[in-house]
């Protein structure tokens, strides 16, 4: 099955569907973890947050229900945060030295990747990952039988405005980290635009039978710059970690380089993903929804005529 709601089905059908699937799949990458921590804990995180993007999606047709859950799957989330950090600050060392091969045809970078990986390894090797992954699990078989407790309208023009009014709460996230990124420019301010594009993404999977064409230009672009946002996110951090006490990346000497290009690579970053956030989030949320509320109503109706045997209007 697909991560897409199908508006010949009721929504609570389609709603539950996805939901467990991408949170049995979610425990199938935790099972996988306690051996290949570096890829099944990343893929693990992607599916919670398809999960927590679909609850926010719905998330006015059962409040109590998408926010409790919502919450459980970020709190797990957050346990298995630390050990993919520690892979993701390898990947930033490689990202630079391949964005300025000049500067580091040398080696400068290699002190620092040598103390990322055996802090990657005591990580992924310690008592705490097993842990995490034991409460993970718990948590996400717990979710899973709650699945059935979520009830939604199923009737056209219900669904449509649940369905549109998520959306348009997205966007609307999106717009507002926008409007603060350009204006302070801090780290949070880029995470929150970052989390607003992800759910965004999704939300564009989730309606693809359903929004507005073309679809598939956008989706594109905001997955663009959903990774340029990623890349800065992980700038952010490995800079916050060169401020920290006790030089966890080692003496002022071998992150000389490091400081150097990381300051590069974000003012070059934050250009980059503001101008393209303004070409995807500048217009207004409510009108960019409108359309779509509108096919929504009009496409779910339309199944429903269908499915009982009423000639649909054209």
């Amino acid at each position: 099955m697909s991560f897409r709601i199908d508006p010949r089905l009721p929504l609570t059908r389609e709603v539950r569907r996805i939901l467990a699937e991408e949170v049995g799949k979610a425990l199938a990458h935790l099972d996988a973890a306690r051996d290949n921590p570096e890829k099944a804990l990343h893929k693990c995180r992607k599916r919670l947050k398809n999960a927590r993007a679909l609850l926010r999606l719905v998330r006015s047709g059962d409040e109590t229900f998408c926010k409790t859950e919502n919450e459980c799957y970020r709190h797990v989330s957050a346990l298995l945060a630390g050990p993919r950090e520690a892979t993701a600050l390898i990947e930033t060392i490689d990202r630079l030295a391949t964005s300025f091969p000049e500067q580091t045809a040398g080696g400068g970078l290699d002190p620092v990747r040598d103390r990322l990986v055996v802090r990657q390894h005591e990580m992924h090797a310690g008592a705490g990952l097993d842990a995490a992954i034991g409460a993970a699990t718990t948590a996400c078989a717990e979710g899973l039988g709650h699945i059935d407790r979520l009830v939604l309208p199923d009737q056209p023009e219900q669904a449509a405005d649940i369905l549109a009014d998520g959306a348009r709460t997205s966007l609307r996230r999106a717009r507002k980290a926008l409007d603060k990124a350009g204006s302070r420019g801090a780290a949070d301010d880029f995470h929150d635009l970052r989390k607003a594009a992800k759910t965004h993404s999704m939300h564009l999977s989730l309606l693809g039978r359903l929004w507005p064409t073309p679809i598939k230009a956008r989706r594109k672009a905001v997955d663009e710059l959903g990774e340029r946002l990623g890349d800065l996110h992980d700038v952010f951090v490995m800079r916050a970690l060169l401020d920290t006490d006790g030089e966890p990346l080692g003496s002022p000497e071998d992150t000389k380089l490091l400081a150097k290009l990381l300051k590069r690579s974000e003012k070059s970053l934050k250009k980059t993903c503001l101008a393209d956030a303004a070409e995807l989030f500048g217009d207004s949320p409510k009108r960019s929804t409108k359309k779509l509320a509108r096919k929504v109503r009009d496409d779910l109706a339309g199944a429903a005529q269908e499915d009982a045997g009423l000639p649909v209007a054209s």
